[in-house]
């Protein structure tokens, strides 16, 4: 591990807080609903909350055409039109505070319907907000591209804000757009989202009578997933078909997410992820962000946060509590669990696993977020050894029709491979 991250290790150590010891199951530690709610407050204070998931930026485009010059992110949007009228409005500053948010991946999301048309434009300015946004509330919040600033910012007491697109269709099929989001911040990329890709299936091809292009990630497909590793970019998995779960956990030499995703075993909608790739995942070091949609939780308009922590207990129980994070989409859902209606809640989530019992403290700040450090940490190792190691920005290009049929690469197949191989 790098240094900064040692002494981040060194220093969570050190602190006590008069509590249980964390290295053991807190289980009788606590015995009021209040004392777990405290309890897990002191533990998010120590470890940063990092979210994976959130959509407030498309609904800024949705409900205020991207103006912030009268939004106001700081004041209670509960009571504030349009947002206090819509079913997919979670957040504001000031629930974000109360829910000890740490760390928020904001989502540079555009429709499928963009696709092949206007979608590289509608992402950069997407991205644009979210820039616009940190900078108009930069005293509470903090631009982070790494996880040293991550760390930075949960020091300075600020919202470390971080920036991931959801959904290939992004990139307009060039590795050149994907290179150039990088250089605009973007940390994660989700592979497909409810449309396939010239390149990649998404989850949409799992039901309603749909059948994969692909099989899963084409040649193409392959050559993007290793140039997000060259770069540094983490792969997202969510919304992907489980062909492409299985062909980008192969291609990729850094551990993989999901962003937003929840355990298949519990509710069998497409968007959860199976076990035979929870288990893979965790051989590859990866991680599953849990996520807060009631459909992805009870497969059903109801859930509860007990729901919710039932997902978190049991792919720990399947993969080990290294491979949990928490990914709400928040702001890109309209049924929420009881118990977790907003981005204020997430101690009680936290409360609920103490209640539940088993867990250390340790424990819990993994899934709030050290886990996501982990997996960030090596992705930006693998990209740096491949730096050294000499591995050029990729030229692979697509050439022919951009839907249908499979499409095809300028460079051979057995040349991706070699590069694959560096």
């Amino acid at each position: 591990m790098f240094p900064g991250w040692m002494l981040l290790v060194l220093l969570l150590a050190s602190q006590q807080l008069g509590r249980p010891a964390r290295g053991h199951s807190l289980d009788g530690a606590v015995t009021s609903a209040r004392e777990r709610v405290d309890l897990a407050r002191h533990i998010l204070a120590e470890a940063p909350l990092i979210d994976g998931h959130n959509d407030l930026p498309w609904n800024i485009r949705k409900f205020v055409h991207n103006q912030l010059k009268d939004f106001n992110f700081a004041g209670d949007l509960r009571t504030v039109a349009p947002w206090s009228r819509s079913a997919w409005s979670h957040t504001d500053l000031r629930r974000l505070r109360r829910g000890m948010v740490g760390g928020q991946f904001w989502v540079a999301y555009v429709p499928c319907e963009s696709q092949n048309l206007n979608a590289v434009q509608l992402t950069l300015e997407q991205i644009d907000l979210i820039k616009r946004l940190i900078d108009k509330y930069a005293h509470q919040m903090q631009f982070a591209s790494d996880t040293k600033e991550i760390m930075r910012a949960h020091g300075d007491r600020k919202i470390a804000s971080l920036i991931g697109v959801e959904g290939g269709h992004s990139i307009g099929n060039s590795l050149a757009v994907l290179r150039i989001l990088y250089d605009l911040g973007v940390r994660y990329m989700t592979l497909t989202h409810t449309c396939n890709t010239p390149w990649a299936d998404s989850s949409s091809v799992e039901h309603n009578m749909k059948y994969p292009e692909h099989g899963g990630l084409t040649s193409f497909g392959k050559a993007v997933v290793r140039e997000m590793n060259r770069l540094g970019m983490m792969v997202d998995l969510s919304h992907a078909s489980v062909g492409t779960m299985r062909d980008a956990l192969a291609a990729s030499k850094a551990p993989v997410i999901f962003s937003h995703s929840s355990a298949f075993a519990l509710c069998n909608s497409s968007r959860n992820v199976p076990d035979d790739i929870l288990r893979d995942l965790a051989v590859s070091g990866g991680l599953v962000m849990v996520t807060f949609y009631n459909y992805f939780v009870k497969c059903g308009p109801t859930a509860t946060v007990a729901d919710v922590a039932e997902h978190i207990s049991y792919i720990r129980d399947l993969i080990g509590v290294d491979h949990i994070g928490v990914g709400g989409d928040f702001d890109g859902i309209n049924r929420t669990p009881r118990g977790l209606e907003d981005v204020s809640m997430y101690p009680e989530l936290f409360a609920e696993l103490l209640r539940i019992g088993n867990w250390t403290a340790d424990d819990l700040k993994k899934v709030a977020g050290l886990n996501l450090l982990r997996v960030f940490s090596s992705v930006e190792k693998v990209r740096d050894h491949m730096r050294l190691s000499g591995v050029l920005p990729s030229e692979v290009f697509i050439t022919g029709p951009l839907s249908g049929a499979r499409p095809e690469c300028f460079l051979d197949v057995d040349s991706i491979e070699r590069e694959m191989e560096l």
